[in-house]
């Protein structure tokens, strides 16, 4: 029998609603698992939005997930002063140092890159919308190696409700919502969520738990 042009269709949605409810293979941790690393170093995010905040939002809430997952985290302050005790003022400077440099001088076994991709409150019409969407990667300073890229985001759209104010309401309420989340910084606490759901661990296809966690050595979690 002849498929008639609907049955075509129906066949073609069923195929993409199946696709896209497929979940990502499991993260290959063959390198990660060999390196071991214990002792990490968050680089200075480099910052891929239009708001300065980013990176040094970014970078704050870093060191928490990472300390809880099980991992010695080197104090930000200290790894953002020492360099720039050295003239590295910026993370693309900092992020671009040699692999054995960085090993070197402050003694990690991994350090970690990450990237702000969105940062901040923007304005839409009928609402705002407080993003934030980072990305990162664990490298083994002692070979070069990739062990860990992942990528999250967090925004207030996953806690906003819908106002019951008409129209004009919520032009009013999404004009409000933008500046207040600007002047007084929204994004940051949306940093965090976004570094915790990044880092944290154990998690699928996450950061695997360090030698002081509890997970330690544990299979990685499956979904």
């Amino acid at each position: 029998m002849k498929p008639t042009p609907l049955s075509l269709c129906a066949a073609l949605l069923g195929a993409a609603l199946l696709g896209g409810c497929a979940t990502q293979p499991p993260y290959d941790y063959s390198a990660f698992m060999k390196a071991k690393p214990a002792t990490l170093l968050v680089m200075p995010p480099v910052n891929g939005s239009p708001d300065v905040k980013a990176s040094p939002s970014v970078w704050s809430h870093a060191t928490q997930p990472l300390s809880e997952a099980g991992y010695y985290v080197l104090p930000v302050t200290l790894v953002d002063e020492t360099f720039r005790q050295n003239g590295v003022t910026t993370p693309n400077d900092a992020q671009d140092i040699p692999y054995p440099k960085l090993r070197d001088f402050f003694g990690a076994d991994a350090a970690v890159y990450l990237k702000v991709n969105q940062y901040g409150t923007s304005y839409a019409v009928l609402s705002s919308e407080t993003r934030v969407e980072v990305e990162g990667r664990i490298i083994d300073l002692r070979s070069g190696e990739l062990l860990w890229q992942g990528k999250a985001f967090a925004t207030s759209a996953e806690q906003q409700q819908q106002s019951q104010g008409g129209l004009v309401g919520l032009l009013v309420t999404a004009v409000v919502k933008q500046i207040i989340g600007t002047v007084t910084d929204e994004a940051y606490k949306y940093a965090g969520i976004a570094n915790q759901r990044m880092l944290g661990a154990p998690r699928y296809n996450g950061v695997l738990p360090g030698p002081r966690s509890p997970y330690y050595g544990q299979p990685p979690v499956t979904k």
